[in-house]
């Protein structure tokens, strides 16, 4: 299975997978375990990130799948810190490769001011990025789902990608992106992350 295979597979599959239950369900599989081994597979056994991937919690699929990559300097989990990650839209064929913030954090700080604060940093995060806006150009993702998660996750986006399904066929595209990826997730590191954003 290749990376662009693996993701293929999730966007075309999650919306019917959700009709089933969770439990053993061979695409939270993938996205727990398939999809994740084909990003390390890219990354190298030195490159130091942990990759988890989500379908769910308990027996209830997530609103949002995800594949993500934190580095353990930073963060080893998508509610707090930021981190390179692969987002499903609800609403359509497609999947985005994000720099994003942890919402749940955010939540937990900010209650019904979170989606606000989390777009008035990621515009900070975006300006000392700036070096990275042609090769991560999306500014704003749209997920297609309800509720304050998939709220969050839009609003906590700083910049990446959006690729069609037909974008999903060319691993050496998504290797070089996955590269872009984690060098501005590593120099948004270096240039001293969210204390960088004043507020």
């Amino acid at each position: 299975m290749s990376l662009g295979h693996a993701l293929r597979r999730i966007a075309e599959e999650y919306p019917l997978a959700r009709l089933d239950p969770l439990a053993n369900h061979p695409l939270g599989w993938v996205i727990r375990r398939g999809a994740p081994d084909e990003v390390r597979r890219l990354l190298g056994p030195q490159a130091g990130f942990l990759v988890k991937g989500s379908a769910g919690r308990g027996s209830r699929w997530a609103a949002v799948p995800w594949i993500a990559v934190f580095d353990p300097a930073v963060t080893t989990s998508a509610t707090r810190g930021y981190y390179l990650v692969y987002l499903f839209p609800a609403d359509r064929e497609a999947v985005h490769l994000s720099l994003a913030q942890g919402t749940v954090a955010a939540i937990r700080e900010h209650g019904p001011g979170a989606q606000a604060a989390l777009r008035a940093s990621g515009n900070g995060l975006r300006a000392a990025l700036s070096d990275f806006a042609e090769r991560l150009p999306e500014r704003a993702i749209r997920l297609g789902s309800e509720g304050e998660l998939p709220g969050g996750y839009e609003a906590a986006h700083i910049l990446g990608l959006t690729y069609g399904l037909d974008d999903l066929g060319d691993e050496r595209r998504l290797r070089e992106d996955l590269a872009s990826g984690l060098s501005a997730y590593r120099a948004l590191r270096e240039r001293g992350g969210l204390a960088a954003v004043p507020g």
